[in-house]
């Protein structure tokens, strides 16, 4: 008899763990960066790998940008059902959304600290969802990485005056690109893999893409050899999953909640990553690549961000939904502006 309810009991733990096994959904990802690119391929890699690690009711599948979808289609791609889940940057909706961009990267805007602050402890994640839910995307969406600036370009030639940014054709992301085209600047928005054929066959002229590491492996100091910072225009940027709203309610609670713990887990190993690897690639950059790290001059600077507030204001006049987002974020600032100018040792800008 007890070995008869020892084999009864074995038989019905392995029933339960094939019924576990066969209970577990697999989620396919499309993400806007090649696994190859360092921080912001392997962001992608490493939210699936930890989902995947502390879940056994969900699994996520990673594909490359194109594998599914082209990265500029996957918001709709999502929305439609067609694709389960995205990880991208909401800049890349600019063109379907006016606000996208404010939470992906503002140029002169908030840091990562101060961006997630907003994001989580303020108003940032309930007009993120409600900026989808209001241009009827269906989907949800969930910080899922953060980097700190990027730099503000690269050019062929040493840029000295405003004068010799008109007439360029430039890759450029976000609202930046509207500060650009402001100053004389012909943008585009190109998908990583695009740039350094457009760069090599004079498509374009210049370029900016992401840190010094990841430009470095894209291959731009081989034809534009001046890379200039500060990130004006990125001073953080903000990564998001999308998950298909279908999709996304079929799964359980305990489901839903270790998929954003990887997420908050992926904020601090994309971020720490970004941190950690860069001065190196800077480093040969200039020592074995022959590339000048020029800094932006303060009356530069000052006329970049002078066309940003006019951008600013007048998207706020024309978009409601944009002048909403960007007020609750301003008086954020102005009230994190008492912690941070009093905690933080003064940077002066040179």
């Amino acid at each position: 008899m007890k070995k008869l309810m020892t084999a009864t009991a074995m038989v019905g733990a392995l029933a339960a763990t094939a019924g576990a096994v066969q209970a577990q959904e697999t989620i396919e990802m499309t993400s806007s960066f090649s696994r190859n690119l360092p921080i912001l391929g392997t962001a992608a890699v490493n939210f699936v790998e930890t989902l995947n690690s502390i879940s056994t009711t969900v699994e996520f599948e990673h594909f490359d940008p194109g594998e599914l979808v082209p990265t500029l289609e996957a918001l709709d791609a999502v929305s439609n059902g067609s694709v389960d889940a995205s990880f991208a940057t909401a800049g890349y909706w600019q063109g379907k959304i006016t606000a996208a961009s404010l939470f992906a990267a503002v140029p002169f805007g908030p840091e990562a600290g101060e961006f997630l602050a907003w994001m989580f402890y303020d108003d940032g994640l309930e007009l993120f969802q409600r900026m989808y839910d209001e241009n009827d995307y269906d989907v949800h969406v969930i910080p899922c990485g953060i980097i700190a600036p990027e730099t503000s370009g690269w050019f062929r030639t040493e840029i000295t005056s405003l004068d010799d940014l008109e007439g360029l054709n430039m890759r450029f992301f976000g609202l930046g690109a509207e500060v650009m085209q402001r100053l004389g600047v012909s943008t585009s928005l190109l998908a990583a893999g695009d740039i350094f054929p457009a760069l090599e066959r004079g498509a374009i002229d210049a370029t900016e893409f992401s840190m010094p590491l990841i430009d470095q492996r894209l291959g731009f100091y081989n034809i534009a050899s001046y890379n200039y910072f500060p990130g004006w225009h990125q001073p953080a940027t903000m990564f998001e999953l999308l998950v298909n709203n279908d999709v996304w309610d079929d799964l359980d609670e305990i489901s839903q909640n270790q998929i954003e713990t990887a997420c908050m887990a992926n904020i601090t190993s994309n971020y720490a990553e970004g941190e950690a690897v860069n001065y190196a690639a800077m480093i040969q950059n200039t020592e074995e690549h022959g590339v000048t790290i020029a800094q932006w001059p303060p009356e530069m600077l000052d006329a970049f961000e002078s066309a940003w507030n006019e951008v600013a204001a007048e998207l706020a006049a024309e978009d409601e939904f944009f002048n909403e987002v960007w007020t609750d974020l301003q008086e954020f600032r102005e009230g994190y502006e008492v912690w941070s100018n009093n905690i933080y040792l003064p940077r002066p800008r040179n």
